[in-house]
Order: structure tokens, then sequence, then C-alpha cells
């Protein structure tokens, strides 16, 4: 009986644990650097697309939260954004790349301040994926 009890136990709390890890917040972190001092051309650019993007997504409740974060670069770091998606749960992160592709196609073309492609005013230094926020 003890045996099926310890059983029962440990069943439940695996159980809930697994459930626990799928309801964890995921966030996902770029920091970016902007190029040839082209810095009015990278806060337009994420202000009108990134920042937009994601508030449709919000609405869709297709992710959590969202932070477009600005500090100053140096030598050491020389990122002058970073740049915060947190999704509610395993599900929606997951789903990412489906929902972004909807939320494009809802928001439409890119906007610029002037003809400047993205890649000659901003270069995205690294990212992280699956950045688990702490309970």
């Amino acid at each position: 009986m003890k045996q099926i009890f310890l059983v029962l136990v440990l069943s439940m709390s695996f159980a809930s644990s697994s459930n626990a890890q799928n309801d964890l917040k995921i966030s996902t972190m770029d920091f970016v650097e902007v190029l040839n001092n082209n810095h009015e051309e990278a806060l337009y650019f994420y202000k009108n697309n990134w920042k937009k993007l994601r508030e449709i997504a919000q609405e869709k409740d297709y992710i959590d939260s969202f932070k477009l974060l600005e500090t100053e670069a140096d030598e050491q770091y020389p990122f002058s954004f970073i740049l915060i998606t947190t999704y509610a749960n395993k599900e929606q992160y997951e789903n990412r790349e489906e929902h972004f592709s909807e939320v494009m196609k809802i928001k439409g073309g890119l906007e610029l301040l002037n003809e400047n492609r993205p890649d000659e005013f901003r270069k995205t230094l690294f990212s992280k994926e699956k950045v688990f926020e702490i309970q």
C-alpha cells in the first residue's frame, strides 16, 4: 500500500512540475547596435514596426508583453536597444512564427523614416531565446 501511495505521489508531483514548466513565461531578447550614427532611423523603425507588431500580437493574445528599451552604447557594450518579447506560456512561444506571420499581414509593410533599409542602420549583435521568468 505504501508503494502504491509513493508511486501516486511521485506521479502527481512529476505531472505538476511538467505542467508548471509549460506555464512559465518565456521571453526572447535582442541586443541591437545602431550603425553609422543612424539612431533616428533605428528608433523610428522600432517604434513604427517592432512595437506596432507587438501591440497587435498582444491584442490578439499571441504574446504576454513586450519592452523596447534604450541604453547608451559604449565600446564594451555597443548596443543601443534591447528588445524583449514575453510569451505567457510554452504554447504562445511555440506558435510565435505563425502568429507573427499573421500579425505582419495585418500591419502591412515596413514603415521607414527614409529610403535606408534596416540592415543599413541596425544590427542585432546577439539574441537569446527561451529566457524563463523566475517564479
